[in-house]
């Protein structure tokens, strides 16, 4: 090598010795400062060390003025940044996080949260912002989601119409993001609504469109009444997983129609009587009617299932102890069927079927006083409950109460009147009951009463005219 090579290759060397060591000095430096444009919490951090950082960090004030958009929503009191000495480790984090090998201008924003950070911000003020948003919303047009709608078979959907209503959930969020900044600045997140196109829309058309081509047979007795979606449901949506009919009023008055039809409570019906005789007599306790309501239900679900046919009789109810209703599925007799006890207040007798079989007359009775207006209500009615022995208590005309003890009691009023034994009584005579009858009950002789209570059976009808 001669000597001019020397002194170039020494010159080189001489000059990467010193680029290393400048590299070196900028790499310890770079090691150890936070960049130019960095901040923690949105304080500037630029060109410290994270001890420099951490000092500085300790004296900021936190004036807990909360904004959304140019707005302030919420003025909270002064606390401390709450950071201390323990929190030089997530300071150190950042500073190796954000490390360069050479200087950069980049900014960028570290949420450190401080041991230390107050609960006001965290608890108190977050409430009072969340409030304030709120109390805002209450101000701005709420936004309507698009949805489906299924009328008379046919499914449509109706738009989406856009509000200004906070949408507090996703401010809220980010609430928490910015929980340690000096000054909480939030973007005004508007609520928006769900759109026709959106999945769940068209789940909902699609679930009304599956719904809209049912059908089901209602059954009553040996009558069956077809009610289909497209002519009975006016309007219905799927919301939340359920069909939610809010308009079935075409449904309620079909099924309204089948119960008047049907239904045999309150309604007047044609009665041979022992005598010979036809008369009318009215349905009292005895005999059922539909719950147009219960029917809707089952008419709905039945519908959703898929269900062909369902029978009226899950939704039938009664009078008096047994609520559920009786007679429905006896058809002969007009609905009163061949077993019943038959009362006549005129003849002061009484005659009790089984089987359309006469088994028992009694001939000796007293009804309720006529002049007292204490009639034996006339009806049909039910034996509602049996009871050997049993004490009747009640009113006298005169107002003064009563207790008596009786051996048999069979009610079948909701008033309270029933067959029972009177061994008080003297006066048997047939026209008793104009002056001296019962308060309301058929009086019987003791064994007479026996025999009636042992024919007799709960639910059974009871005719009185």
């Amino acid at each position: 090598m001669n000597e001019k090579s020397k002194k170039i290759w020494l010159a080189a060397e001489v000059a990467a010795l010193v680029l290393a060591g400048g590299a070196g000095l900028m790499w310890r430096h770079q090691a150890n400062h936070f960049n130019k444009n960095i901040t923690i919490n949105e304080v500037d951090v630029g060109g410290l060390t994270a001890k420099e950082a951490i000092k500085k960090l300790k004296k900021v004030t936190l004036d807990n003025t909360v904004y959304v958009g140019d707005k302030v929503i919420y003025q909270g009191q002064k606390t401390s940044a709450g950071f201390t000495n323990a929190d030089l480790n997530k300071v150190q984090a950042a500073l190796k996080k954000q490390r360069t090998f050479f200087p950069s201008s980049s900014k960028k924003n570290y949420q450190v949260t401080p041991n230390k950070l107050s609960n006001y911000r965290k608890e108190t003020l977050r409430q009072a912002v969340e409030s304030a948003l709120n109390q805002e919303n209450t101000k701005r047009k709420q936004a309507v989601d698009a949805y489906a709608v299924m009328k008379y078979g046919k499914v449509t959907t109706v738009a989406a119409k856009k509000g200004n209503q906070y949408d507090v959930a996703k401010i809220m969020k980010a609430y928490d993001k910015q929980v340690a900044n000096p000054s909480i600045k939030l973007a005004a997140a508007i609520k928006q609504p769900l759109p026709a196109s959106s999945k769940a829309v068209q789940n909902e058309v699609s679930q009304l469109k599956k719904l809209s081509d049912n059908e089901t047979q209602y059954k009553v007795q040996n009558t069956t009444y077809n009610l289909t979606v497209a002519e009975m449901a006016d309007e219905v949506r799927y919301t939340n997983g359920k069909y939610v009919y809010n308009n079935v009023t075409t449904l309620s008055n079909k099924l309204n129609t089948i119960n008047k039809t049907h239904a045999t409570l309150d309604k007047t019906v044609s009665f041979k009587t022992t005598g010979g005789r036809t008369i009318n007599v009215q349905a009292q306790s005895y005999g059922w009617g539909i719950d147009t309501d219960a029917a809707k239900t089952s008419v709905e679900t039945a519908w959703e299932k898929g269900s062909k046919q369902i029978n009226a009789k899950e939704d039938i109810y009664g009078r008096g102890y047994y609520t559920y209703g009786l007679g429905y599925d006896t058809l002969t007799n007009n609905g009163i069927g061949n077993t019943y006890a038959e009362v006549s207040i005129s003849e002061q007798k009484a005659w009790f079927y089984r089987n359309g079989k006469l088994v028992y007359t009694a001939n000796t009775l007293v009804t309720g006083k006529v002049s007292s207006n204490e009639d034996t209500p006339k009806g049909i009615w039910y034996i509602m409950y049996k009871q050997s022995p049993s004490t009747l208590k009640g009113t006298h005309d005169d107002g003064s109460s009563y207790s008596v003890q009786v051996k048999y009691w069979a009610q079948f009023t909701n008033s309270g009147c029933g067959f029972h034994d009177a061994t008080w009584r003297t006066n048997w005579a047939k026209t008793a009951y104009l002056k001296d009858g019962s308060n309301g009950c058929v009086n019987l002789k003791l064994d007479e009463a026996k025999t009636v209570y042992s024919v007799l059976d709960v639910h059974e009808p009871v005719i009185v005219y």
